[in-house]
C-alpha cells in the first residue's frame, strides 16, 4: 500500500460521524458511544440497508473486475470490512489499482494498518472529503491512470451531500475526469420507497448533527445522465447482481446502479 495523506485530524468523538455510524450498523467495534446512540436509536431496517449496500459493492466490484477494469477510485471507502473492494478485485485481476478515499480520519488509521494489497497490484489512500474532487483526482492521477477506464464508486455516500452542496455537479464533474469505458458505480438512500422509514432515518442523523439528503428515483437517475446504465438498469440494491432463484429479493429502501461512461 501507498499512503500520501496529510497527518491525521485529531478524532472528534463528540460528534457522531457517517462512517462510524455505518460501521456500527454492520457490527464493527471501530465507534464511538455517540456513534452508537444515533445507530440505536435507527429502525432495524437500517441495519438491513447497511448490509445491502455492502453486498451490492461485492457484487458490483466482482462485476466490474470480471469485464477486465482494474482501476478504482472508491470514495467514501469507510472503516474497513473484509471483504474491502481492493480484496474483491485482486482475487479476479491481482495487478488492480485501487484508491480510496474518506473523510474521517480513524478511517485512515485503519487504512494504514488493513488496506494492503497484492503483491502485484497497488492500493492507495488519501484523507479528502467528496466535496474537494479537484483534490482527490489529482492524487488519484499519481497511481491510477486517466487515460484507461476507471470504475468510480459512490457507494451509500452522496445522500450525505445536499442538493445545496451541489451534488449532481459534484458527480458530474468526477465523471466528466473519465476516459471512455471507466463506469460509475453508485448506491442512494431512496426517499420514495419506504417514506416513512426515510423520515425516521433522516430525523435521527438530524438528532446527532448528520445532515441526509435521501433522494426519489429521478433524481438518482440524475446521477447517471449521459451514461450507458447497464443492466439491469437503477433498481434497489438487492436486485441488482442478484443470482437468480424462485424467491423474490429482499425488499430495499436503496437505489443502485453501475454506469459505463460512452
Amino acid at each position: 500500500m501507498t499512503t500520501d495523506a496529510p497527518p491525521p485530524l485529531e478524532i472528534d468523538t463528540s460528534k457522531a460521524h457517517p462512517a462510524r455510524v455505518y460501521d456500527w450498523l454492520l457490527g464493527g467495534k471501530d465507534n464511538y458511544p455517540v456513534d452508537e446512540a444515533v445507530g440505536e436509536r435507527l429502525p432495524a431496517e437500517a441495519r438491513d440497508a447497511a448490509r445491502q449496500n455492502r453486498q451490492f459493492m461485492h457484487r458490483a466490484a466482482a462485476w466490474l473486475a470480471g469485464q477486465g477494469i482494474d482501476q478504482f477510485l472508491d470514495i467514501g471507502t469507510g472503516i474497513p470490512t473484509p471483504p474491502n473492494l481492493h480484496q474483491i478485485v485482486q482475487e479476479i485481476v491481482p495487478t488492480a489499482k485501487v484508491v480510496y478515499t474518506d473523510n474521517d480520519p480513524i478511517v485512515l488509521r485503519h487504512a494504514e494498518a488493513l488496506l494492503i494489497s497484492s503483491d502485484e497490484g497497488v492500493t492507495d489512500y488519501i484523507q479528502a472529503d467528496v466535496r474537494e474532487p479537484d483534490s482527490i483526482v489529482r492524487h488519484a492521477r499519481r497511481i491510477l491512470d486517466f487515460d484507461r477506464p476507471i470504475a468510480l464508486s459512490l457507494i451509500a455516500l452522496m445522500h450525505f451531500v445536499t442538493d445545496e452542496q451541489d451534488a449532481h455537479g459534484i458527480v458530474r464533474n468526477l465523471v466528466a475526469t473519465l476516459p471512455s469505458g471507466s463506469h460509475l458505480v453508485l448506491s442512494h438512500a431512496a426517499s420514495d420507497l419506504y417514506p416513512e422509514l426515510a423520515a425516521q432515518v433522516t430525523a435521527e442523523y438530524a438528532k446527532g448533527g448528520i445532515q441526509l439528503a435521501f433522494r426519489s428515483r429521478p433524481e438518482v437517475e440524475r446521477f447517471f445522465d449521459g451514461l450507458d446504465l447497464v443492466p439491469p438498469g437503477l433498481v434497489t440494491a438487492t436486485e441488482w447482481g442478484a443470482p437468480e432463484t424462485d424467491t423474490a429479493p429482499e425488499g430495499s429502501g436503496i437505489y443502485a446502479a453501475v454506469a459505463r461512461i460512452p
